[in-house]
């Protein structure tokens, strides 16, 4: 886990609690080096130019700042409680399903205390029951349009499995190109075996079995450049099959860090919090997150002192 700490003000519940200021005649907005000032009226009038909210989505949503959101959608429309997070967790879960997302997906706590966390090796999100976020890392950042998305009774949220999510290390197959593969190694063997007849023929020619007349040269050249183009082809399907192999090897482990396919928890998660959710869960995954982070930096202060 890298940062720590709430998330920014970016998702739409939370616009909800913004500066008043915001919320009246005027909106902010960084543009080419600058800044201008417009009102409400313009600056909705400049979302509405700029997307096509036909096909709205999640990148759409995520490319838009905090004052444009509040110009073009009413707070009072947006869904909170136990139905957010429903959809949250079902729009979740199919993005780590399409391997958009990786993460473990746990909905846990009840009332007050129900919460939708999602962990990886490399940073968690945990989302409440008004919207709201608390997390870090690139699953942050995957998981705030999202809730934003699900927050709007208009958006459909994909139906999915309630086994959706991360699968089994041991579920995970090598080898995703082995069409492609098996066709490089057919086309390298035909070429080698064509570059053997070459060379061959050749061979004929000189013990005078053949008579190619004075073809013996650029038969050999051309036999000799066959074999070569063959082994090339050859050590590039091997090259893949090893890259595929590694490739596989690595997400396993990722799968495996993440506890994915068991019945547990991996230890640095608090297996107490997770019973109950709530604010003490939020208080312990910041502490972790906060340790982690610490740790990283004494193991990073410490590799500078060796190398000096």
């Amino acid at each position: 886990m890298a940062n720590s700490g709430d998330s920014p003000p970016t998702d739409a519940p939370e616009m909800s609690e913004a500066d008043p200021e915001t919320e009246g005649d005027a909106g902010r907005r960084a543009d080419d080096g600058g800044s201008e000032e417009l009102s409400t009226e313009e600056l909705r009038a400049r979302v509405e130019e700029q997307y096509d909210f036909e096909e709205f989505g999640a990148e759409e949503m995520s490319e838009m700042s905090v004052e444009e959101w509040e110009a073009v959608f009413d707070p009072d429309s947006w869904l909170t409680g136990t139905e957010l997070l429903d959809r949250v967790e079902k729009e979740l879960r199919g993005n780590v399903q399409r391997r958009e997302v990786f993460a473990v997906v746990e909905r846990v706590g009840e009332g007050d205390d129900d919460r939708v966390v999602a962990y990886s090796d490399e940073g968690y999100v945990l989302v409440r029951p008004d919207g709201t976020v608390q997390g870090t890392g690139t699953i942050l950042r995957d998981v705030e349009p999202m809730v934003a998305l699900c927050s709007m009774e208009s958006y459909d949220v994909p139906e999915v499995g309630e086994d959706a999510g991360l699968p089994h290390p041991d579920s995970v197959a090598e080898g995703s190109g082995d069409f492609g593969n098996r066709m490089l190694q057919v086309v390298a063997a035909a070429t080698m075996l064509s570059g053997v007849a070459f060379v061959v023929v050749w061979l004929g020619s000189v013990v005078g079995a053949i008579d190619i007349g004075f073809a013996g040269a650029i038969v050999l050249t051309i036999g000799i450049l066959f074999l070569i183009v063959g082994g090339f082809l050859f050590l590039t399907v091997a090259n893949a099959r090893l890259s595929d192999r590694m490739r596989a090897e690595q997400y396993r482990d990722r799968l495996r860090a993440v506890g994915a396919g068991s019945e547990g928890r991996p230890d640095f998660l608090p297996d107490e919090a997770f019973e109950t959710g709530g604010r003490r869960l939020e208080e312990a995954m910041e502490r972790v997150h906060r340790e982690a982070l610490e740790e990283t930096e004494a193991d990073g202060e410490l590799s500078g002192d060796e190398g000096r």
